[in-house]
């Protein structure tokens, strides 16, 4: 049994304050003018590309040993100092930095976010949703939406970063922030301890399978990626003191997994692929499993009915770059399904994430 649930939140009171968040919203729009609304949620993308640019000049990291007046922050990043005053004041205004009373810019709760050294980094993911050319990509959408077709397919998109490194590398990099928003509330929601042996497929540099070893210290585990992207995988199991529990194997989930353990782990990785593509790589797994084996799927759970959730940005994320989607507990039961396995459970974390467990089908 894993050890640190006690220090999350309920997930009743988290999800309260997300009711509360979206009424709210709610409330927000209907007093609003409509076409006033829709203008705010226009600008939104103007405040995404703010956000990137504090990001590149690394605001937060130059205000990371305090405050600092205008004309030294801008020194400091390299910045116009009156176009950087513009920025910040946007981005003050919601909530991102702050101005004291003698005038010198700070950090605040979410600016520190933006520091690479922070305890969940955004910095990264933030440089990367704003590239130019993850934002060139989004301007396919109204092609993906009339052909159903993504504008750059699945394996097209990670060719493209196998090939640009300096992409690559930043994607990896975004990739590790955001699977760090949920880790936490995935260990805590999950009783890792009732397995000796976890693979994780598709695993990146093993940042989830160390952490689940650090904490079950008598369970074993294989990481299983690209052989490329495991070749970079031992400094972070060092750090969690896992090596000589943890090994490397690489390949492609598309042709063959690890054989035998107690436990397959797929985080993030079905949503990047259509039925077709993300069945194939079920049916290898299955294929692999012993018949008391479990199969745990981390991934945002659509609700049924249409509300506000992260997950419908991811989706179209998805349907822009891959070809994936997201799916609700209803899909991915039949998905799963269509593939041989059975699902038994499907349980909220206290982040966005959802943990469906499956079995072999008899």
């Amino acid at each position: 049994m894993l050890s640190d649930r006690r220090k999350t939140p309920p997930r009743a009171v988290v999800r309260a304050v997300e009711r509360v968040r979206d009424g709210l919203a709610g409330v927000h729009r209907r007093l609003v003018p409509g076409h006033f609304a829709l203008l705010e949620m226009v600008a939104a993308g103007w405040l995404s590309q703010a956000i990137h640019a504090a990001a590149a000049l690394d605001i937060a990291g130059a205000l990371a040993d305090g405050p600092r007046d205008g004309t030294d922050l801008a020194r400091a990043v390299g910045a116009d100092p009156d176009a950087l005053h513009r920025l910040l004041r946007l981005l003050i205004a919601h909530g991102i930095f702050a101005r004291r009373r003698d005038g010198r810019y700070t950090l605040t709760p979410t600016a520190r976010a933006l520091r690479r050294d922070a305890p969940v980094p955004l910095r990264d993911a933030v440089l990367f949703y704003g590239c130019p050319i993850h934002r060139d990509h989004w301007t396919h959408l109204v092609d993906a939406v009339r052909t159903g077709a993504p504008a750059v397919p699945a394996q097209m998109f990670f060719e493209l970063i196998r090939t640009d490194r300096e992409l690559g590398e930043l994607f990896d990099r975004a990739m590790a922030d955001i699977a760090g928003l949920g880790q936490n509330a995935v260990l805590a929601a999950h009783d890792f301890g009732r397995y000796r042996s976890i693979v994780d497929i598709g695993g990146g540099r093993g940042a989830l399978l160390s952490e689940i070893l650090r904490r079950v210290p008598d369970c074993t585990g294989i990481l299983f990626d690209l052989p490329e992207v495991v070749a970079d995988a031992p400094a972070v199991r060092a750090e969690a003191g896992v090596t000589g529990r943890c090994t490397a194997v690489g390949g492609s989930f598309f042709e063959t997994v690890p054989a035998g353990a107690d436990a397959y782990l797929l985080k993030h990785i079905l949503h990047d692929w259509s039925a077709e593509e993300a069945g194939q790589i079920l049916r290898v797994i299955r294929a692999a499993m012993p018949p008391t084996a479990r199969l745990l799927v981390i991934e945002l759970v659509l609700p049924e009915r249409s509300r506000p959730h992260p997950g419908n940005f991811i989706d179209l994320e998805m349907l822009v770059n891959t070809g994936g989607r997201e799916r609700t507990e209803s899909e991915y039961r039949a998905l799963l399904a269509d593939s041989g396995f059975t699902l038994l459970s499907c349980t909220p974390t206290m982040s966005p994430e959802n943990v469906l467990e499956a079995m072999p089908a008899p």
